[in-house]
């Protein structure tokens, strides 16, 4: 029967199979070993394709790329203007869209009675309608995340695995500490903004990256082993097999 195999397996192998990468890359084969070094790291860090296609390959992806500018910037933009005016000038949700209400209103008044004054044709006034299937593809996409997070914590609750159940709960802990830092609009905005820049910036110096996530692997293999050896390797595995009492 084949011997299960466990996270810190995967870890060694990844590890392993790093430093025979790091021992080629000081052959004699000069460039042609280089290449061949870089093209193999990139495929361990998860680079068999673009970043573009890792990021879905659409119009989201040119976004995140910066592949048009304008759009890119506008859209940080918008999302720093949020953020300032509900963190820097303490404005309320509900203020912003009556004031926001308030102007369209203004507008649509302005354009439906001094138009005809203007020209002799009045223009339509435009009308502003969001479509239906915005809000049920957002509501479904939410909602499957969701399940999905449930499904994974519930699955570590109930799997028994006593060294993943203390990692997670270490890392939801970690999450919770992170969080009582900044608000949760904060914690939004750096996630957008990470999302908007380190994607393009990984691209421009994937090499400089992938040197710098090969250093960072190693040192946490290491701090690993030493947690597994003086505490992870004393805790049972498997499930609890507790002993009923009558």
């Amino acid at each position: 029967m084949p011997e299960k195999i466990t996270a810190e397996d995967h870890v060694n192998n990844f590890a392993g199979t790093l430093a025979d990468t790091k021992l080629t890359s000081g052959s004699l084969f000069g460039e042609e070993a280089s290449s061949s070094v870089t093209t193999q790291f990139n495929r361990l860090f998860g680079r068999q394709k673009p970043v573009h296609h890792i990021l879905g390959g659409g119009k989201s992806a040119d976004v995140l790329l910066w592949r048009n500018k304008k759009i890119s910037a506008s859209v940080l933009t918008a999302a720093t203007v949020v953020w300032v005016l509900f963190e820097w000038l303490n404005y309320h949700f509900l203020t912003l869209v009556g004031f926001a209400l308030v102007v369209g209103m203004l507008v649509q008044f302005l354009w439906s009675n001094f138009s005809g004054m203007i020209s002799s044709s009045p223009s339509k006034v435009p009308r502003l309608v969001l479509p239906e299937d915005l809000f049920v593809n957002m509501a479904v996409s939410i909602g499957a995340e969701i399940n999905r997070g449930l499904a994974f914590v519930q699955d570590v609750a109930y799997g028994g695995n006593v060294k993943q159940f203390l990692m997670v709960v270490g890392s939801l802990w970690i999450a919770a500490v992170i969080g009582s830092w900044f608000n949760f609009l904060t914690i939004l905005y750096i996630g957008f903004v990470a999302a908007h820049t380190l994607p393009v910036l990984y691209e421009r110096y994937d090499d400089q990256v992938d040197s710098f996530v090969y250093q960072v692997l190693g040192l946490l293999q290491h701090n690993y082993r030493k947690l597994d050896a003086d505490v992870l390797s004393k805790i049972p595995k498997g499930k609890l097999n507790w002993k009923k009492h009558e």
